[in-house]
This record gives C-alpha cells, structure tokens and sequence, in this order.
C-alpha cells in the first residue's frame, strides 16, 4: 500500500454563528482543542494555548526557566512538572463537551472506534476513520498532498455551500419575477394602447359612418327640394290659371251679345289646349336610396375585416436562433435567417414578429466612440423565418443584435467576419474535349427566358449550353459556323427581357419576330475568320447568315436587349458595327485612336439596361443608343491594364474581367455613376486570362476562364 501524507486543517469562520467553534480552535496552531495531543492549557496571562504548542515553544529554550505567551508576549513560568503540569482550561473543556453533545446526533463517528470522529479528505470526496485507516484512506494513486478537515467541519461546509446555491436561486427567481412583473406592466400598458387605438379606429369609423349618413340624408332633401320647387312653381300656374279662367266666366250668363260669347268661347278653346300640358307633373316622386352593389351588411363586412386587425405572436426569443446563410464578403449583400420558437420549443409556421435589428461594426471602435451602426432590412418569408440583409463596407467583425418583443434572440448577439476575398460558387470544366470538358471557351450569353447559359467552346467547335442554377450540362450545338476554331463572340436575345426606358435605335417600332410572328430566343455567333454574324435558334438551327464588307478582325458581338439591334466589334477598323437583326447596317460607332470616343484594340462590347453603347479597351466608354459618345469610365492607365470581357445587368451596372499589373480580377461598376462598386479577387481559384462574363439572375455572374479552361459563376452583389 502507497502511504500518503495528510494534513489536518481547521477552518474557522468568523462570525457569530461560527463564535463557538473559533473559541475551541488553538490560536496558535489553528487545530481544535481535544483530550490529547492538543489539550486546552491555561497560562497565567488568562491565555488558552494547546499543549502541543507550548511543548514546542518550551522546547525553543530549554535552558531557560520562563518562555513567551505567543498571544500576549507575557513571560510564562515553566512549573516544576512541565508545560504539562500547567492547569488545563476548565471553560474550554465544558465548552468541548457541549458542542460534543450537541454534535453526537449530527456527525456520525465510526463503527470500530466509537469515540473517534469521523475524518473528510476534500481531494478524494472521502469519508474515513484516522485510526482505521492510520492517516491513509487510499490504496491507489501516486503520493500526493491531501486536503482532511473534520467531519463536522464539511458538514458545515456543504452547508454553507447549500445555503449559498439556495441563495443564488432565489436571487435568479426574483430577477425572473421582476422580469415577468415588468412584462405583465409592458403587457397592459400595450393592451391599454391597442384599446386606445380601437377607440380612435372606431370612432373615425362612426365619424365617417355618419358623415356619409347626413351626406345622403342631405342628397335627399337636395333632390326632394329641387323636385318640389318644380312641382310647386307648376301648382302656382295651375292655380293662376284657374283664377283667370273664373274670372273670365263671371257673368257670362247676363251677356247677351252673341258675338262677345263667341270670342269668349274660342278663348276657353285656346286655353283649354294650353293648359293640357299643366296636368302632367313637370317632376316626378322618384327618389330612392339603395346600399350600392352589395347589401349594407356585406358592404360593411368587407370593409370592416381590415378594420382593427389584431396581431400577436408566440414567439420565445431565447429559444429562436439566428444563423449566417452563405459567405460575408465586403460590398456584398449578407443574408442572416432568423428562426423562430414558441416557449415549447417547436418552430413556428407565421410570421408577423416586430423584429428589430442592430448590426455594428467591431473594428471601427476608436477613441471609446461608439460606431455607426449599418443599415439592415428585415424580409419576413410568412413561415416563421426572416431574412437580415446587409451590406458590410470594410473587412473585419460585424455585430448583428437581433431582438423580437424587444428582447435578444438566443444566447448572444452574432458575430460575423467580412472579408475581401470573393470566391467562386461553383466551377465547370477542365481541359479536354469530353461532355464536361473545354479548349479554349472564349466567350459566354445568357437567356434569361429559360435560364440557361451558352458557352463558345472554340477549340471544340461547339457550343456548350449549362443550367443557370448549378453549371450542369444540358447539351451541345454544333452548326457550320462554329467550324474553323473562330468564334470569338456570341450574345443571346431573349423575349423575356424587360423594355427599357429609352430605346436602343431609333426609326424602328418593334422586336424581332419569327416568321410565324411569335417571338423565341435566338442567338448571334460572331466568327472573325470568315467574317460572318450567324443567327441560330436556342436549338442550335441556323436562321440567317451574313457579313459586311467593311469586316477585317470581328472579334465580339452584343444584342440589344429591346429591338434585337446587333452590335459587332471589329478590331481592324477600330469601331462597333450596329445592324438591325437581320444583317442591315444601320450605323458606326468610333473609330481608331487613343482620343475619347476612339478605340485602340478592342475587348468586347456590350449593352446597358437603358440602352447604352459600352466598349472596352484599356478602358470603358459608354455611348448614347444613337452612338454619340457620353463618358469615360476607367481612363487609360499607360497600357498598365487591360479588359478582357463586358457585361451588363438590368439594374445599371456594368461587369468587366481585367488585368493589371499581374493581378486578375472581376470589377463592378454602377453606370450611371461611372464608380466602381466592388471587385472580385477570386482568391482561393485565381483568374487566369478571363475572356468573356455575363450577368445572370439574382445578382450572379458566369465568367469564361480561358486559361483554366473552365467557367466560374460567382455572386457579385
């Protein structure tokens, strides 16, 4: 058996419940006072010091008849017998005996060794006998300094530990009362404003109620006034007439001249014919009040369903999480999906929650001045869940507090880190000339109508169609004018496009049709050897052929996304072609130079969501729909850049691959502006001469990577 060391130690207290227990305990030694090693002595100073101690101290000068209390500091004289000879304390041991009987029933004592207490090691958690044991209570484990105190002092302990957690409950439960109390005030004082506001609702309610009530009533007595007015105007005439017409009878019977009779009588003839027309009412007693279309119960009904809608909810916010959906990347939109619980834990199917949002930045704290905090939307999705958005302008954290019933949902506030780096989403393709492979793809369009993607396969001489959603491949096209490994272009037009507040060209009034006069997709294929724009169908099948006799080097083509004009950039003149869809010339824009509005070497050309001309060089220019140039985006740079594709999205803003100075990457701009917005390093699968991009539904964008032989579709706001 391992021997271990033991130490004894006496914890004393001080307070008045532990008084008792600290008047027992050697003040010297710290060791509570008993019937051997450490029996209470009484020294002539009135001090109590264990024997233990005064042996040891007496044994410090044994040649000297007296030693020092070591409370006091008072010379003791050593009596003839020893410091055991010294009287013991009488008060100390009736105390003992006491605390004795009063523990008998409390602390338990062992078994064997009936009058011997019962040890506690702290270290093991153990219980144990000293003289069973003889000071080891354990038979494994390497030598090692254990903690032993009394049992009645571990008793006290746990007591005091109980009393502590005991404590630490009630002061949880009272937060928690004071918290529910303050939500039962909020509660009232919120039940008392919505009875307030349906006071108001309603009492605006009857206001209107019975403003249209004495509107009608008022219609009524308008009408009825009008008509009797009428009617009374033609009673005064009746009236009139009648007078007249007695009048005029008076004393007919006493005339006598037949002549004057006579006159009379064609008189009343006349008049008799005149006053016909008095015996119809010149107004009528029609005069109605009807609800309208519908009954005044259903016309009421309909009206007042909206009227004081109640709303509540469930929710528990502690309960409810929130959680970063996808990457934050800087300039990008950051989506954060709240969820929510009731309080037993299942989510919720309803939305309506009053959410309120706080999203601060962790890295601008300076000077101890609290940052601004970012603006955020909430989209309630009507399931339960909402969606957070925003934008974080600088890499670095990002603190999104989101609270409900004005309380913070779940454990904490979320922690988010931004960074600069924008990596692709998904990437397709390798090197080769399998179903999923590529040599050299050049350029890429997309149909919006049928969300699919076109990709010119160059080396392959075909053209490669992928699903928008996850770049899988869909089918290949391959037609006569892909032959030759030469084309450099394609654009898509599709009918779904949205008009545009301006159009492209002028002296035009529709889109394209097909002969049948149905409008489908089509493309346009550029093919700079044989110097020849092709249209195909979405199948694939050739529409129409042509060329123009001005090509020398066509290298890209874009489609207006209106008329289905098409635009051809030809890099031996140095300008844009436009024609209309069936091969007409219409008009130039450019020429060769490095002035504004000339081009020198041109990448590719494209169309802005209101109809501008956009071409790249070494820099961006943009021109009316009419081809008279506007401005200069990206001014050249001494040839220290280049780009290398264009594309434009339907909410104004432009995307361009470029090269400079040995760092490729993906730049965004807002058109309208002529500013950058952001650019996409694509840092973890880097660019490697990028060609041609298009811009895809929801902010989305497919680029051409002819270096790697692949394409890449990334998220680019």
């Amino acid at each position: 058996m391992v021997s271990m060391s033991s130490t004894l130690v006496e914890t004393v207290s001080i307070n008045y419940e532990d008084f008792n227990e600290s008047f027992l305990t050697c003040g010297t030694c710290l060791c509570m006072y008993d019937g051997g090693e450490h029996t209470p002595k009484l020294l002539p100073c009135s001090h109590t010091v264990c024997l233990h101690c005064l042996s040891r101290i007496a044994a410090q000068v044994p040649a000297s008849p007296t030693f020092r209390c070591p409370i006091c500091r008072e010379n003791i004289t050593v009596p003839r017998g020893g410091v055991a000879a010294l009287p013991p304390s009488f008060l100390v041991n009736q105390l003992l005996d006491l605390m004795a009987s009063q523990r008998r029933e409390v602390v338990p004592k062992c078994s064997v060794h009936i009058t011997q207490e019962l040890l506690f090691c702290e270290t093991c958690d153990t219980v144990f006998c000293g003289q069973c044991t003889s000071g080891s209570h354990t038979s494994s484990g390497a030598a090692c300094e254990h903690t032993v105190i009394p049992f009645s002092i571990a008793i006290k302990r746990m007591s005091e530990i109980l009393l502590y957690k005991a404590n630490e409950c009630i002061f949880k439960l009272t937060e928690a009362e004071e918290a529910v109390k303050s939500e039962v005030n909020r509660l009232e004082v919120a039940t008392r404003s919505c009875l307030e506001r349906v006071e108001a609702l309603f009492n605006e309610a009857h206001e209107q109620v019975e403003a249209r009530r004495l509107a009608v009533v008022e219609q009524i007595n308008r009408i009825t006034e009008a008509k009797m007015k009428q009617l009374n105007i033609q009673l005064a005439t009746i009236q009139a007439e009648k007078e007249k017409v007695t009048s005029d009878c008076d004393g007919l019977q006493y005339q006598v001249e037949v002549r004057n009779i006579t006159q009379r009588i064609q008189a009343l003839s006349n008049k008799l014919e005149s006053v016909t027309g008095l015996s119809e009412p010149r107004e009528n007693c029609f005069i109605a009040c009807e609800a309208g279309s519908s009954s005044p119960k259903t016309a009421l009904e309909s009206v007042l369903k909206g009227l004081g809608r109640v709303k509540t909810t469930t929710t528990f916010p502690s309960l409810s999480r929130i959680e970063l959906l996808g990457d934050c990347v800087v300039n990008l939109e950051t989506t954060i999906l709240l969820t929510s619980y009731d309080y037993e834990g299942v989510q919720r199917s309803d939305g309506g929650d009053p959410v309120h949002v706080s999203v601060l930045p962790l890295h601008e704290r300076q000077n101890d001045l609290s940052p601004e905090p970012l603006p955020a939307t909430v989209t309630d999705l009507e399931d339960g869940t909402y969606h957070i958005k925003f934008r974080p302008p600088k890499e670095g954290d990002y603190k999104v507090q989101v609270c409900v019933v004005d309380r913070p949902v779940g454990k904490g506030p979320l922690i988010v880190s931004a960074t600069k780096h924008n990596n692709p989403i998904t990437v397709y393709g390798s090197r080769g000339s399998g179903k999923d492979q590529f040599f050299q793809p050049v350029a890429v369009t997309y149909d919006s109508s049928t969300d699919l993607i076109y990709v010119v396969d160059t080396g392959n001489c075909r053209i490669k169609v992928l699903s928008g959603e996850d770049l899988s491949l869909v089918r290949h096209i391959e037609n006569p004018c892909l032959t030759g490994r030469s084309c450099t272009g394609i654009a898509c037009w599709s009918p779904s496009t949205p008009a545009t507040s301006s159009p492209a060209i002028i002296d035009v009034d529709k889109p394209a049709k097909t002969e049948s006069g149905l409008q489908h997709s089509w493309l346009a294929v550029v093919n700079w050897r044989t110097k020849t724009i092709t249209r195909l169908t979405s199948e694939g099948s050739t529409i129409d052929t042509w060329t123009h006799p001005d090509f020398v080097e066509p290298i890209d083509v874009a489609v207006d996304p209106v008329f289905g004009h098409i635009l051809v950039a030809d890099n031996g003149p140095s300008c844009i072609f436009v024609f209309d869809e069936f091969g007409k010339f219409l008009f130039q824009v450019g020429s060769k130079g490095n002035k504004k509005g000339c081009f020198n070497l041109i990448s590719s050309v494209a169309v802005g969501s209101e109809g501008q001309i956009v071409v790249a060089d070494a820099r961006i220019q943009v021109f009316s729909a009419k081809g008279d140039f506007q401005y200069e985006i990206q001014p050249d740079q001494k040839g220290k850049g280049k780009y290398g594709g264009l594309a434009a999205d339907e909410d104004g803003r432009v995307l361009g691959t470029r090269t400079e100075k040995g760092r490729t990457f993906i730049q965004v701009i807002d058109l309208r502006a002529g500013a950058e917005l952001s650019t996409l390093d694509s840092n973890e699968s880097k660019l490697k001469r990028p060609s041609g991009l298009t811009a895809i539904a929801n902010n989305h964008t497919i680029v051409v990577d002819l270096g790697n032989d692949c394409v890449k579709k990334y998220r680019y706001w």
